[in-house]
């Protein structure tokens, strides 16, 4: 079992994030692992890629790999469309982008994250800072540090 971080740790903080949609769902992340959001363009698959990695694509003159984030978090792969977007992020000193659909950019109050229950001894819940209960819903807060871990990243880059 992985032990995590009470999402108390968040308390007298405000945190900025942006959120974003997978399946119906909405999950979100520090806006300062976000270096910008672009809309989507085709991206060019990569031969015996891991099955997360869509392809990559040209950012300014770097080649970036380019991440379903659904997939990666254990979901149906992210279908494409006009309201798709590319976030942009920086995890390890690298950069990714990550597919999908941008929803908002909140600011909230570290008192509101609350923690990821448990929900059986086999659950890992690393993936997840805590969850953000509001007006609209439940938003899953992803630590991308703990998604892409350092040694993962380098392989994404090869």
């Amino acid at each position: 079992m992985t032990t995590m971080p009470k999402a108390a740790a968040f308390d007298g903080e405000t945190l900025e994030i942006i959120a974003f949609r997978l399946h119906e769902q909405e999950f979100c992340v520090k806006t300062t692992t976000i270096r910008e959001i672009r809309g989507w363009a085709p991206s060019t698959p990569i031969p015996h890629a891991p099955p997360e990695v869509i392809g990559v694509m040209n950012l300014r003159g770097t080649v970036i790999p380019i991440i379903d984030l659904a997939h990666k978090l254990g979901m149906k792969s992210t279908v494409t469309n006009e309201r798709s977007a590319i976030v942009v992020a920086e995890v390890h000193n690298m950069v990714i982008g990550l597919v999908d659909r941008v929803s908002d950019i909140l600011t909230v109050q570290g008192s509101q994250v609350q923690p990821v229950p448990e929900v059986t001894a086999s659950f890992d819940k690393s993936f997840a800072e805590g969850i953000i209960a509001n007006d609209q819903g439940m938003i899953c807060f992803l630590n991308l540090a703990r998604m892409f871990k350092e040694r993962e990243n380098d392989e994404l880059a090869a």
